[in-house]
């Protein structure tokens, strides 16, 4: 099925594949959209509309394996707090409906952060904009597909993690993100990620173990969104 979210990339010439699956009304989780469409979790990204205050909004892009840190996102972005936008808010300030929200093709741009482990992978999945399908892209074109919306796109470090007993984070290594303003996505900056390996970039800050989703489908839980 054609979605807004697949002519937006369309009409940037930018290469995608639509994979579809069976919906569950009752479960929108991205880790069952993950299992169904069959990639890894962690590689299945799902957009969480944000609040800093009244008027006041953010896309928030994090991995399905993956709980949104509010203190983090609003460090990231500036804001004094940030929360939820209530589920009733997010059809008609973005146009789409829990479980089909992405940023393309929404009614209004807004600012967006990305977590900052989108770069690791050679493709991820986003909602195309419709529940049951959805849109295959490597990173670096999604992030140029975002920077296209003309409104500032950032990636950082904006989950939530249990640190492993293997060590803590040395000094310095809290702020590893990319800050990214209109434009194309440029080489240097993809060069410098990918650190000249070839392979997935070497980020300075060593991930624990990602804090899941798999709750009960509570559509008015943290993760309700996407």
């Amino acid at each position: 099925m054609k979605t807004n979210g697949a002519r937006f990339l369309e009409s940037l010439g930018i290469p995608f594949e639509l994979r579809e699956y069976e919906v569950d009304p009752n479960d929108l989780s991205a880790l069952t959209v993950a299992k169904k469409i069959g990639m890894p979790p962690e590689q299945v990204f799902k957009t969480l509309l944000v609040t800093g205050g009244p008027n006041v909004y953010r896309f928030a892009v994090i991995p399905g394996d993956a709980e949104l840190d509010f203190k983090k996102l609003a460090r990231a972005s500036g804001l004094r707090k940030a929360e939820m936008a209530p589920l009733k808010d997010v059809q008609p300030l973005t146009g789409y409906i829990r479980g089909g929200v992405t940023l393309f093709g929404a009614r209004k741009p807004y600012p967006v952060y990305i977590d900052e482990t989108v770069i690791l992978f050679d493709q991820i999945s986003v909602s195309a904009g419709a529940r049951g399908t959805q849109l295959i892209l490597s990173p670096a074109d999604y992030l140029r597909a975002a920077q296209a919306l003309e409104v500032e796109v950032q990636t950082a470090d904006i989950t939530k993690d249990i640190q492993k007993s293997s060590g803590a984070p040395g000094p310095g290594s809290q702020q590893t993100g990319l800050r990214l303003r209109g434009g194309d996505l440029d080489s240097e900056t993809w060069e410098r990620t990918n650190s000249g390996t070839g392979g997935a970039p070497s980020l300075h800050r060593p991930f624990g173990a990602r804090v899941g989703d798999d709750e009960p489908n509570d559509p008015s839980s943290p993760e309700g969104h996407a």
